[in-house]
């Protein structure tokens, strides 16, 4: 017997799942049977990213809504899903079938029984071929990174699973264009100060006939400078501030020789050293300067986003005592 005081859901939530696609023929017809299944509610929306396959006709077979985005990028993609699709939760998912759909319905249950606006799916191997070695480092690497300077606490910060409130979809300013949107969308809701989960999700090797757009060093450095990009504009201080302390550590290993020498002989023979010292010492003043100011603006700049992701209902407004 269901308790009187358990939450009701005021009507059905509208779930809308979204599958950015990019020559994923082989692939995309089973991912949105699978969610179809799942989730027979939903409206399954594939955004075709200029393939150069049967992307499109594969996935309007199988019953998606498919629409085009021409600009490249999987950023760019989804920065257009968020901006056309109306719905309550969002299932954002790759089109390659590694997921597992089956957890859909416990991911988007956790999300409103709990008043979340993301949880993430934690990818758990069911095979070795699931995760390519470099993949599995570079994830390590960049995962550690990005949770030492923005202090995130998730273990899988690259998976392209992620259940989303509407109030965070409708929130969220994208502006990469690339495979950093992953990196974005961590740290704009650690940013932001969201509710949020990670939940382990099953993740298989691709099917065969179905290869990688991912190249493990190139994205990876992309995505490298997608956290350095977001470093300098959402923890300015800190950006800067390292920059002040590299050329204040090179001035100091160059002066301080000038400085002895002056001492003891009340003479300064190596001038340009001593010019150059003065200028990289006059870099670390205006970078500390520059990161002080930048961070009051930052600051000013996150409440107006805050108050944005105030003013869109949440997931408890979806059920009722």
């Amino acid at each position: 017997m269901v308790s009187a005081s358990a939450p009701k859901l005021v009507s059905e939530p509208r779930i809308a799942v979204l599958i950015p696609c990019y020559n994923e023929a082989a692939t995309v017809a089973q991912v949105v049977q699978d969610f179809r299944a799942a989730l027979p509610d939903a409206l399954i929306y594939v955004y075709d990213n200029n393939s150069k396959d049967d992307t499109t006709a594969r996935a309007r077979e199988a019953g998606a809504i498919v629409r085009k985005e021409t600009r490249q990028g999987k950023g760019n993609v989804v920065r257009r899903m968020f901006a056309d699709i109306e719905a309550d939760v969002y299932v954002l998912v790759d089109g390659d079938d590694t997921y597992d759909a089956s957890a859909a319905p416990s991911l988007i249950g956790t999300l409103i029984e709990d008043g979340l606006d993301i949880v993430s799916g934690k990818r758990e191997a069911t095979g070795a071929a699931a995760y390519r070695r470099g993949h599995v480092l570079g994830n390590k690497l960049l995962t550690g990174l990005t949770s030492l300077l923005f202090k995130v606490h998730l273990k899988d910060m690259l998976s392209g699973y992620r259940i989303m409130s509407r109030r965070f979809v409708k929130s969220f300013p994208t502006a990469v264009e690339g495979f950093g949107i992953e990196t974005e969308l961590t740290v704009h809701s650690v940013r932001m100060l969201v509710p949020m989960a990670e939940i382990d999700t099953k993740y298989k090797e691709r099917p065969e006939g179905s290869v990688s757009k991912l190249s493990t060093y190139r994205d990876g450095f992309r995505i490298l400078m997608t956290i350095a990009g977001l470093t300098r504009r959402e923890r300015p201080l800190v950006f800067y501030g390292i920059i002040f302390l590299l050329f204040t550590l090179l001035s100091l290993i160059l002066g301080i020789p000038v400085v002895i020498q002056y001492l003891e002989t009340g003479l300064v023979p190596r001038l340009p050293t001593a010019v150059l010292v003065s200028s990289t010492m006059v870099i670390a003043s205006l970078s500390l300067v520059a990161g002080l100011v930048l961070d009051t603006v930052t600051r000013g700049r996150w409440e107006q986003k805050r108050l944005a992701y105030l003013a869109v209902p949440g997931p408890h407004d979806l059920k009722r005592p």
